[in-house]
């Protein structure tokens, strides 16, 4: 048994070591990316598309017109804002493809939340997840109380 202890024998353990996890990283992503869509009511609907819309036409206003008067925008890597004027301060001049997916959702009452994945393009892997929590307002609209996302892959 002393074969181990010597350093090829290590090196050949720790480097079998790697390719497993790696691979069982690989696995976990794959996995991950396989959950399916789920199909929301219009309402719900209306606040991705409308989300959507805006992102890719780089409308900074209309995003914030989304949100609850006192919403928050939780983006990794930023400090989070709240309220409509900070969400519009924080969206400007960003945009671009997007195709927001829900992978679950509920709603009680006035409260509900939407989690789901993004990619730049539909039919694209999604490139990452989202929730977002919701409030309806006193006109029966869904607004975003909250907006939280991240990429699926760890920042180089």
């Amino acid at each position: 048994m002393t074969g181990w202890r010597t350093p090829a024998a290590r090196f050949l353990f720790a480097g079998l070591a790697l390719v497993m996890l790696s691979q069982g990283a690989a696995g976990a992503q794959m996995q991950a990316q396989a959950l399916p869509s789920v199909t929301l009511p219009p309402q719900l609907e209306r606040v991705l598309a409308d989300y959507e819309k805006a992102w890719q036409n780089k409308d900074a206003g209309a995003l914030a017109d989304l949100f609850a008067e006192d919403g928050f925008v939780l983006s990794g890597g930023a400090p989070p804002v709240r309220g409509r004027a900070q969400i519009k301060e924080r969206y400007t001049g960003q945009g671009g493809p997007l195709c927001l997916r829900a992978l679950a959702y509920a709603t009680e009452g006035s409260i509900g939340y939407i989690i789901g994945g993004f990619s730049r393009n539909k039919g694209e892997p999604d490139v990452g997840k989202f929730t977002l929590t919701l409030r309806k307002s006193s006109a029966d609209r869904w607004l975003i109380m909250s907006d939280m996302d991240n990429g699926n892959s760890r920042p180089r």
